[in-house]
């Protein structure tokens, strides 16, 4: 269905205008196991959708990688599939919008294009021995003072300075200006416009331990630290703005790129928590909390992390973040490691058919744990099991995991940040499951809040080129298209929470630093 709007003047990349009868814009979220291409009309909803996954690479315990090209050729797919389906050409399309998975790298070929190694995923561990040695050298306070970021193998900095040491030859020819390398979305804008740009927004540059939160430019110190030469690097650009058109290569007419943004930021801004004390969280391979704090980074005393929100015009929003590494995935290994499942979907029936754990926790620390224990040696861990332990019991600890993190994350929100905050937005693939937010809203013993609409974090990349081009003319006309679905508030009392969440204490105690002690 086509809705008939106002004729709209649209601008280029050369300021040059072209009117168009109803104005789409189309977001491509590349996420950490499938490439997504979302279009939406100018009421914010989703028109098509089209979605591919993509193979994952364990080349080694605690090694994650991805093949670039197949990311890019999956999400062109996807794009070209949207378009399709809903009959819509380019020539339709007001502007284009990119989330992206944050900390993953990709090194390539400025010539030709080409990858010259497996992208490293931000879940990957290797660097991890090199992040001891920068924290051992007292470099702690120098990377958190200047990003805003503890030291991890999460970031990408420690990911990019691998790949210069292990491709042959690629750190003599990255100082020659040979070499590229960025973010995913740094990679998808490179291959959208025929290797003319190579540029990234300020919301992927603030994850890479390499950009300095206050000028919003790389940082030299930050560059000499992690031996990253500036040659490599993309140009750091607002999230909104158009910064380039798409070679008509690929959808026969240029398209606008006027929104970038990494995924949690894009969720952040498309849930419309656009006022200091806003909250969301992004349930999707690893849950995601930010805080919105304004124009001002806030420094936190709980290991949270200070980070870019966006950056539109002249004016930058900052964010407080928790990240929880694995979420979503816990029901994946549920799914494809044990077999528990045959679908991920059918977890919350699974789970919902015992009263209780039994005594059972489960610690999806997989890839170590994230806020606020930072702890990259941590390991999975089930603990509480008995001879009448069932595969039901397995699924509901799994999905208290989940809770629980997300609830740790919140207190140490709530100790940076006040009590302003007063109920909690959510969005992602998870969210759908009202057991598991029902979880949360009680060990969180906070009101979690679903919308109708849970493709907020394409949605978010859609507002934010939309805006760039007046497809949208203001924050208070996106305020408007948000609607809520459920509210879940909690159903326990603080006191049980309190004591279900101190065995769930016990168990992160047991899987902390596994890996190092073994």
């Amino acid at each position: 269905m086509v809705w008939a709007v106002s004729s709209r003047l649209i601008p280029n990349v050369f300021g040059c205008f072209r009117s168009l009868a109803v104005a789409y814009v189309l977001a491509l979220d590349q996420g950490t196991t499938s490439s997504r291409s979302i279009l939406f009309d100018e009421a914010g909803r989703a028109v098509a959708v089209a979605q591919r996954e993509f193979a994952q690479h364990f080349p080694r315990p605690g090694w994650v990688e991805h093949d670039a090209e197949e990311i890019w050729q999956t999400q062109l797919a996807t794009a070209r599939d949207a378009m399709e389906r809903a009959g819509v050409s380019a020539g339709d399309i007001a502007a284009l919008g990119i989330t992206n998975q944050r900390e993953t790298v990709v090194l390539w070929d400025r010539a030709t294009g080409e990858p010259l190694h497996r992208a490293i995923v931000w879940q990957d561990r290797r660097t991890s021995d090199a992040c001891s040695k920068l924290i051992n050298d007292g470099h702690a306070d120098q990377v958190r003072d200047t990003t805003g970021l503890v030291i991890d193998a999460y970031f990408s900095g420690t990911k990019i300075a691998w790949l210069l040491d292990h491709v042959p030859e690629a750190r003599d020819r990255a100082q020659r200006g040979e070499l590229a390398c960025g973010t995913i979305d740094a990679w998808l804008i490179h291959r959208l416009t025929g290797g003319r740009v190579h540029a990234t927004d300020v919301s992927n540059a603030s994850r890479t331990m390499l950009m300095n939160l206050r000028t919003l430019a790389w940082d030299d110190a930050m560059l000499s630290l992690l031996n990253v030469p500036r040659e490599v690097l993309p140009e750091v650009v607002d999230s909104s703005g158009v910064v380039a058109e798409t070679d008509a290569e690929w959808f026969g007419t240029p398209i606008p790129i006027a929104g970038i943004a990494g995924d949690q930021q894009a969720a952040l801004f498309g849930n419309l928590c656009l006022e200091p004390g806003e909250v969301k969280t992004t349930y999707g391979t690893g849950c995601f909390m930010l805080l919105n704090t304004g124009d001002e980074p806030v420094t936190s005393g709980q290991r949270l992390l200070s980070t870019v929100a966006w950056r539109i015009g002249e004016r930058t929003t900052y964010a407080l973040e928790g990240s929880v590494f694995i979420g979503g995935a816990a029901v994946q290994w549920l799914r494809d490691g044990l077999g528990v499942i045959g679908d991920s979907a059918e977890v919350e029936a699974l789970a919902a058919s015992v009263p209780d754990t039994g005594g059972v926790v489960l610690v999806p620390a997989f890839a170590g744990l994230g806020a606020p224990h930072w702890d990259q040696y941590a390991r999975g861990l089930i603990a509480g099991l008995t001879r009448g332990t069932t595969k039901a019991h397995l699924a509901r600890a799994a999905l208290e995991g989940i809770a629980f993190q997300v609830a740790d994350v919140l207190d140490a929100m709530r100790r940076d940040y006040g009590d302003a905050i007063t109920a909690m937005r959510v969005d992602g693939g998870a969210c759908v499951n009202d057991l598991l937010m029902q979880m949360q809203a009680d060990f969180s013993q906070e009101s979690v809040v679903r919308p109708k609409q849970l493709e907020t974090t394409a949605l978010g990349a859609a507002y934010l080129a939309g805006l760039a081009v007046g497809v949208w003319k203001d924050k208070d006309e996106l305020r408007q298209q948000w609607e809520e679905d459920r509210t879940f508030k909690p159903a326990i009392s603080t006191k049980e929470s309190a004591v279900q969440r101190e065995r769930w204490r016990a168990g992160v105690e047991r899987a902390r630093g596994w890996e190092a002690a073994s």
